[in-house]
């Protein structure tokens, strides 16, 4: 599995100054996209905004040069916020970076393991639950900064963060909800006016220079910045917002090696960041390719992408993972490989370098509202209330029970029982296909076949699984009786058993021996026939053969029966294995 996949399938056609120009276009758009965006995501995962940028630029850069997807632009992303927040909330900012690099860690094993194909079969009912159930989460959390709420500590459960901002409901300012209303008006305005410049960089920023003017002109009039909610200390002085350094490297967890106990705590989370990473950065290289009809490498993505997770904590980065948005503003941009992603991550850092001060004059209820726009794009409202309206009961049922899970609980509860009740139900609409009958009469009036007297054929078609092996084989054992000597089990429609199925049928076939029955198992297809012999049916019982195919076995149940009826009274014929 190559690394750097998506690059050096680019580089290997051809790569000149034309590709160039358009990448530099390409990646300073989707920086300038990506500037207010990641300072929102980390504010509402409970951290200062400049580890959101620092994110974009390490997570971003490493993923494009080492990843298997042309055009994906990763950072941090809106379904995060409900999986880091409470790892914030519980360990600070040591234990949210060490939970990204541990993730980084799965993230790499997935993508040796090539496990990428495997992220496919996630049903659509579990991803739509989740990530409805992540937008009505982040969309409450901004309800705080919109209305200019003071709660002075949010709660982990969304019923108690409900309690908090109804016992704070007395706290409302107006003048943030107006600040919130007029960026809101402006990002869905922007995009039908102009699509040359992007609709956050103009919303946020006329916001921010209209605040900063009423502040001057007006007394009294006061809202929320980033410059007056974050403070950072550098080399003895404080700095409003983000401060003007590049990010410099550190262990996540500080000096020494973390303990044993934060890394247990941590796990469960690593792996919930990881697979929602996986899924999420892996969905959006699919979307890609169907927009520009390439087609990305889904391990090499999962291995750019654990490295891209392993790096940025580093240096003070969240989890990251692929971001459909940005991905596809980088698309429609003009971008031509993988070095218009790293591009947008100098834009990033450039406006660290050059643009700090400003960025403090950012208001909070601007932001609120960025996001708020991200949740409602989230819900895909519109697909939810049609896996409802038109879906079986069944995959409704998951659907809601992931939505109701996420919101009430967390992603790490949602995913695991989300993923859990479509794999049973799928193996229910799997055990449903296996379908067996038995036939005794003289004739089948089927398919017109003639049976031997005293021969009694039972028909199995479809997979023998532990989820159907009981259904069939129980159905077998109530035709036990004095009408039959002989048992023809025809397996020439079984294209896979397993363990479960196989017990199922020596339990079986045991039984009918104990009853004096002579069984022959009729015409295996090649897999399951490697268990057969594995398993030494003929050789441990006695009275058990196979045939290739089940005319096969139907003649020699037919020679059977007659050499067993014209044995002595008491005898009874061994018939080979």
């Amino acid at each position: 599995m190559p690394l750097a996949a998506a690059l050096r399938r680019v580089l290997s056609k051809g790569y000149g100054a034309r590709h160039l120009k358009d990448d530099l276009m390409a990646g300073t758009v989707v920086g300038i996209v990506a500037l207010p965006l990641s300072m929102a995501l980390a504010i509402a995962v409970g951290v200062p905004p400049q580890h959101g940028l620092y994110t974009a630029i390490l997570a971003g850069a490493a993923t494009a040069l080492l990843g298997g997807c042309k055009f994906q632009v990763t950072g941090p992303t809106a379904a995060f916020i409900v999986i880091l927040a409470p790892i914030v909330t519980k360990h600070g900012l040591t234990g949210l970076l060490t939970a990204g690099f541990m993730a980084g860690l799965i993230l790499i094993g997935m993508g040796v393991a090539k496990l990428g194909q495997l992220i496919q079969y996630i049903p659509y009912p579990v991803t739509t639950g989740f990530t409805s159930g992540i937008a009505v989460v982040i969309a409450t959390l901004q309800i705080k900064d919109i209305l200019g709420l003071e709660v002075a500590h949010m709660p982990d459960h969304y019923a108690e963060k409900l309690g908090a901002l109804w016992a704070a409901r007395g706290t409302f300012d107006p003048r943030e909800l107006g600040v919130a209303a007029v960026t809101f008006a402006l990002l869905l305005l922007v995009p039908k006016a102009t699509k040359r410049v992007p609709a956050p960089l103009l919303a946020i920023g006329a916001a921010t220079v209209g605040a900063a003017v009423l502040h001057a002109l007006v007394p009294g009039f006061e809202v929320a910045t980033i410059g007056s909610r974050f403070r950072t200390v550098i080399d003895g002085v404080t700095v409003a917002g983000i401060p003007r350094a590049l990010p410099s490297p550190a262990l996540p967890w500080g000096a020494g090696l973390p303990s044993w106990s934060l890394l247990s705590e941590l796990m469960p989370s690593a792996f919930a960041i990881a697979m929602l990473g996986a899924i999420e950065s892996l969905l959006s290289c699919v979307i890609a390719d169907g927009m520009t009809q390439t087609r990305h490498e889904p391990n090499s993505e999962l291995v750019g992408l654990g490295i891209g997770n392993l790096v940025a904590p580093l240096f003070g980065g969240i989890a990251a993972t692929g971001a459909l948005a940005r991905t596809a503003t980088n698309i429609r941009a003009g971008a031509r490989s993988p070095l218009a992603a790293v591009w947008h991550a100098v834009i990033v850092l450039l406006a660290i370098v050059l643009l700090a001060p400003a960025v403090a004059f950012v208001p909070m209820a601007s932001l609120a509202a960025l996001l708020l726009l991200v949740a409602w794009n989230m819900s895909e409202v519109h697909h939810f209330v049609g896996v409802v309206r038109r879906a079986p009961k069944s995959d409704t049922a998951v659907l809601l029970a992931c939505f109701f899970l996420t919101v009430v609980f967390d992603m790490v509860v949602a995913i695991g029982v989300g993923v859990v009740l479509a794999a049973l139900l799928f193996m229910r609409r799997m055990a449903e296909l296996t379908q067996a009958r038995a036939v005794l009469q003289n004739r089948d009036e089927a398919d017109g076949r003639v049976l031997p007297a005293r021969v009694m054929l039972y028909e199995i078609a479809g997979p023998l699984f532990f989820g159907a092996a009981s259904n069939a084989m129980s159905q077998l054992m109530v035709t036990r009786g004095d009408t039959f000597d002989v048992l023809v089990i025809d397996l020439s429609k079984v294209p896979v058993i397993d363990a479960t199925g196989m017990v199922g049928l020596e339990q079986t076939v045991a039984s009918m021996v104990r009853d004096k029955k002579t069984i022959v198992l009729a015409g295996p297809l090649p897999k399951p026939e490697r268990i057969w012999e594995r398993s030494k049916l003929t050789q441990t019982r006695e009275h058990v053969t196979f045939t290739s195919d089940l005319q096969d076995a139907l003649s020699l149940a037919e020679r059977m029966v007659g050499e067993r009826h014209s044995a002595p009274p008491g005898a009874r014929k061994s018939i080979p294995g």
